[in-house]
């Protein structure tokens, strides 16, 4: 039924792309040429499918023509901005900005159809039908009035009235809880069923729990998988080192975070006449996480581990993740094992990639790393690993300078650490520092990554890649518009197709001090990076090719990674069946894989939003000065040096101001004072919301010019 279905559908589009108007259903029927109720069925619903994708327009008529003949018409995922308004998101198109009063009922992740029209000199959007409802289950709180319970999303930018029909036992006013809708009963009414209660609105890390399971993050594992993991041991048998080469008497060590459990990377460095021998040793998941297992099927499930504030929601459980699968030191441990023999130019002349039995010598931390590194002090225990750490320096000084030759593009973006109490509340918030030890270690991994795509694709093998297309020309011409607007003048020659190009003018916008905002804005505009069996390369680093092998722990197509490498390199299965068999599934692996990263990344900055706006409830009435990011018709945003952003609302500011889109500025209407990106200002904290993960400042210096 499935294969007729698609048949049909390539049978519509043939018939409608030669058609210059609109066409009804029995038109279509007739000219397919269909006899019976049940063809007539399978077209309607084909229509339909064809429609919600939004390959088909249907008129208010009830008829069928190509979107691509509707050149005002654009379908697409909604995606709802802080200040109400929102963006038709488009695979390989341009956004389309749409007002908030033009939405017409449609929420988040809604697939729409959108009338287009310009204002300003600007394509903006009109909601005309809501093509598919995404949102199917939500988080929030039940209030209970005279037993009748009613259910308030979390995400304020769900416009909805929702009842539930349902009634848990135990289940009181204030939890929080994972609902299902179930239909429509009203314009903007529904009816949903709770399937979890999460926690009470007051339970400590009940706000992260919350976000966690909005975006479908699972926090616990199936019993099956509970059951598989007994009987997984705890030490490396004998029987699990056969055909293995025993590396434990090399000197080989891991370098991480003072925190980390989940240790599933560890090196190796000798000095050789003609340059250096780096191995790279990554936990080998795979050994233990098979196909068609429960633990397996979770770990598919939940395509990565997440990482909400100081809590860790990790992939596999914590006896695989930080046990039999963790490089801890002092004890044998299962890998596979990349050796790399690199000469002074950075080029890896020669390699191996072999399954290892490890024992890792030492659990180093970037702190103590960083001692030896910057300070020449060596912390205690380290004493002997000090000339490894120094040629592994000067390794990785030679790989970094590769890396840039090669077009590795550096954005410098500070990142936010949310510091949280016992009670889980956020009591600070600092910048992450990225020292040489941290940077060391991502050279050794980049190396190892590189190496190990670069083998498969020299086999043209079915293979997941991690790509990073080319930035689409829409966005960088805004990027350069913006340059302009702010009479920055530097050499924008070849940025939207070389990286090398997009490195060099990184380079020149560090002298102007809209630099950090400026280096955020433009990796808005490239491209996110995927997982894809099609390896288009890496524009971000500037690779040819490039996979995910070296964090099997905590990502699952670096799982699928070391399975291929066990299928194709240790085992030698390179059948047809086999090839036939990858080609297929990788697709789904790598498409998944992407959909749970994406969700993963938008966790995570869901939760520090909300945390920094905890902190900053704390703080009203304080004044700071900060830096103008985004300059909006409704006001501008600003970022403290914390990193904290706050919106300054138009109505707040003294006066009349009128946003001029062209110079992206508010200009009072006297034309004495104006604000724009880049600005310093001097703001006061007038209101913070965990709640609505909103903060809002007012101006107290009106000096802008």
């Amino acid at each position: 039924m499935e294969r007729k279905n698609v048949n049909m559908e390539d049978k519509i589009i043939d018939f409608l792309s030669k058609e210059d108007k609109a066409r009804t259903l029995i038109e279509i029927n007739d000219f397919l040429n269909l006899k019976n109720a049940e063809d007539l069925k399978m077209l309607q619903d084909s229509l339909n499918k064809l429609v919600r994708e939004g390959t088909i327009h249907e008129t208010k008529k009830q008829k069928y023509m190509l979107m691509k003949n509707c050149p005002s018409l654009y379908a697409g995922r909604i995606d709802i901005a802080k200040g109400g308004y929102a963006f038709l998101i488009q695979d390989n198109k341009e956004d389309i900005f749409i007002n908030k009063d033009n939405l017409n009922g449609a929420i988040e992740d809604d697939i729409v159809l959108i009338d287009t029209f310009t204002r300003n000199d600007k394509l903006e959007g009109k909601v005309l039908k809501i093509l598919e409802r995404k949102l199917n289950r939500l988080v929030g709180e039940v209030n209970i009035l005279e037993n009748k319970i009613i259910f308030i999303p979390d995400d304020k930018k769900i416009d909805m009235e929702i009842e539930v029909e349902n009634h848990f036992n135990n289940l009181v006013d204030g939890h929080k809880v994972l609902l299902e809708l179930n239909r429509q009963v009203g314009e903007k009414k529904f009816v949903g069923t709770i399937i979890k209660i999460i926690g009470h609105k007051n339970d400590p890390d009940i706000d992260i729990l919350s976000i966690a399971y909005k975006h479908g993050i699972e926090l616990e594992f199936s019993e099956e998988t509970k059951k598989e993991v007994e009987n997984i041991p705890e030490s490396v048998l004998e029987k699990d080192k056969k055909n293995r080469t025993d590396l434990t008497n090399e000197v080989i060590f891991t370098i991480d975070g003072d925190d980390t459990k989940d240790i599933d990377d560890a090196i190796s460095i000798k000095k050789l006449n003609s340059g250096y021998e780096l191995g790279v040793h990554i936990a080998d998941v795979s050994y233990y996480v098979k196909p068609n297992t429960s633990l397996y099927d979770d770990a598919y499930k939940r395509g990565t581990s997440s990482y909400l504030a100081d809590r860790v929601l990790p992939m596999l459980p914590h006896e695989l993740s930080n046990g039999i699968c963790s490089l801890n030191p002092n004890v044998e441990r299962l890998a596979i094992s990349v050796v790399m023999k690199i000469d002074s130019m950075g080029e890896v002349k020669e390699y191996d990639i072999f399954p290892s039995v490890i024992k890792s010598r030492i659990q180093m931390t970037y702190k103590c790393v960083n001692k030896i590194l910057e300070e020449n002090v060596i912390p205690e225990g380290y004493a002997e690993f000090k000339d490894d750490l120094l040629k592994m320096q000067e390794l990785a000084n030679i790989l970094r300078k590769r890396k840039v030759q090669k077009g590795y593009i550096e954005f410098d973006i500070p990142e936010a650490k949310i510091v949280q109490d016992e009670n889980g509340k956020c009591i600070d918030i600092v910048k992450r520092e990225q020292h040489e030890g941290e940077k060391l270690i991502e050279d050794f991994m980049i190396a190892a990554n590189e190496t190990v795509a670069t083998h498969i694709f020299n086999m043209a093998l079915p293979f997941i890649y991690r790509v990073h297309g080319n930035p689409k020309p829409e966005k960088i011409d805004d990027f350069l518009n913006l340059l302009k607007i702010l009479n920055i003048k530097v050499n924008t020659r070849g940025i939207a197709n070389s990286s090398r190009g997009m490195q060099e003018l990184l380079t020149e916008l560090k002298e102007y001090k809209e630099a950090p905002i400026l280096s955020s804005l433009l990796l808005r505009s490239m491209q996110k990076a995927v997982y894809s069996t099609n390896n288009i390369g890496h524009f971000g680093l500037g690779l040819k090719n490039y996979t995910h092998f070296t964090s099997p722990i905590r990502r699952f197509p670096d799982t699928t990674v070391h399975q291929l490498l066990r299928c194709y390199l240790f085992n030698h299965q390179l059948d047809s069946d086999t090839i036939d068999f990858y080609q297929k599934y990788l697709v789904e692996v790598a498409e998944h894989s992407s959909e749970r990263e994406q969700a993963a990344v938008e966790a995570e900055r869901e939760v520090v939003d909300l945390k920094m706006a905890e902190y900053m409830e704390s703080h009203i009435n304080e004044e700071y000065k900060g830096i103008i990011t985004t300059v909006t018709n409704f006001g501008f945003f600003v970022q403290l040096p914390n990193l904290v952003e706050g919106l300054v609302h138009i109505s707040t500011l003294p006066g009349y101001y009128n946003y001029v889109p062209d110079m992206l500025s508010l200009i009072s209407n006297d034309k004495k004072k104006s604000y724009r990106i880049g600005d310093e200002v001097k703001i006061k904290v007038v209101n913070a919301s965990k709640e609505t993960k909103m903060i809002d400042f007012e101006v107290i210096d009106g000096n802008n010019k």
